[in-house]
């Protein structure tokens, strides 16, 4: 079993940057693929990337395609999303998840960090 606490939400203006964290407990953090989803106000969540086992081949949702980059830290038990060129589209609450398959489904999620971009 993991369990993961995301932190690095917050206010940002659009155009801006942050850097999203996600850490886990356990001894075998890289025996999960991982992913981020999102969740606007109103709307179903959402895939935001994912990663393999090894950081190898992130891969995203369109929408944040060449803005957002994934990657993991199996040393520290963390993976990352970085957000660049944010857009106010991309407010919404970010969630880290984990499997034990190779892509999904997702078994095991954190609590969520904020984002808000403002215009």
């Amino acid at each position: 079993q993991v369990q993961l606490v995301e932190s690095g939400g917050g206010l940002v203006q659009a155009g801006g940057s942050l850097r999203l964290s996600c850490a886990a407990s356990g001894r075998t953090f890289s025996y999960y693929t991982m992913g981020w989803f999102r969740q606007a106000p109103g709307k179903e969540r959402e895939f935001v990337a994912a990663i393999s086992r090894t950081g190898a081949n992130p891969y995203y949702t369109e929408t944040v395609k060449g803005r957002f980059t994934m990657s993991r830290d199996n040393a520290k038990n963390t993976v990352y999303l970085q957000m660049n060129s944010l857009k106010p589209e991309d407010t919404a609450v970010y969630y880290c998840a984990a499997t034990l398959k190779v892509a999904g489904p997702y078994g095991y999620w954190g609590q969520g960090t904020q984002v808000t971009v403002s215009s």
